[in-house]
């Protein structure tokens, strides 16, 4: 995201590349993350900014144009990744979701954003739910990953997301063990209580980047089988 201001040209971002070659090579509908404001002030070495707050809004100018650019190169979805919204609740609260706000600032394409207990590869031990959820509901971002795998989440709590598409997170990347398409099925039945299926994109809890990539790629197809199970169930109802 760096770029130089004024009448200098603005380097082209790695990603918007990355777009433009997918774009150019696929009908398919794309997807690219970027990440989040709030998140980026947390990891930074601070030794400008006396308020906080504000290097998250300078952060959230980066981004929102950056994400006006993957859109312009093509991209269909944009997710920002915000991790520490869930490490760190209390000051997203004060600030974090202002600068989530002011990235997606005049954004007319379709957002996510993934709120992360962290790579299972690294964080071995998940909480029972999150700290940082509810309050993303009025927030303009239209849809929300969620991770209700490894942690076995009470999916009650997406009702608190009333508007939201939910990116339901199906499979545990700790467990090297290849899900069956019945358990992905199961993971999904228990979200139907509490959000409509029109509402509900089947996904992995997170990224596989840890995985070994032949357990990865047989997971995303037990992940495909299990949804396949159940949109049969519902187109026979």
């Amino acid at each position: 995201m760096r770029r130089i201001i004024g009448k200098v040209r603005r380097k082209q971002p790695v990603q918007v590349r990355d777009v433009k070659f997918l774009r150019a090579n696929t009908r398919r509908a794309i997807k690219i993350t970027v990440p989040g404001p709030f998140t980026m002030s947390q990891q930074a070495q601070n030794d400008f900014y006396q308020d906080e707050q504000q290097l998250v809004l300078d952060y959230a100018a980066a981004v929102n144009a950056e994400i006006k650019d993957l859109f312009a190169a093509g991209a269909d979805i944009v997710q920002i990744d915000e991790p520490y919204m869930q490490a760190r609740p209390e000051k997203a609260r004060q600030y974090g979701l202002r600068g989530l706000d002011a990235a997606l600032n005049g954004v007319t394409g379709t957002t996510a954003i993934h709120i992360c207990f962290g790579y299972a590869a690294i964080i071995h031990v998940r909480p029972s739910g999150y700290s940082f959820l509810p309050e993303l509901a009025a927030s303009p971002v239209q849809q929300i990953s969620i991770e209700t795998a490894q942690s076995k989440l009470d999916c009650a709590i997406l009702e608190k997301l009333p508007t939201k598409t939910i990116i339901l997170g199906t499979l545990d990347l700790s467990d090297m063990a290849i899900e069956t398409p019945d358990t992905v099925a199961a993971r999904i039945r228990r979200a139907l209580p509490h959000v409509p299926a029109e509402r509900i994109v089947v996904a992995p809890d997170c990224g596989l980047k840890y995985l070994p990539r032949e357990i990865a790629y047989a997971k995303m197809r037990a992940m495909v089988e299990g949804a396949k199970i159940v949109r049969h169930e519902l187109s026979a109802k």
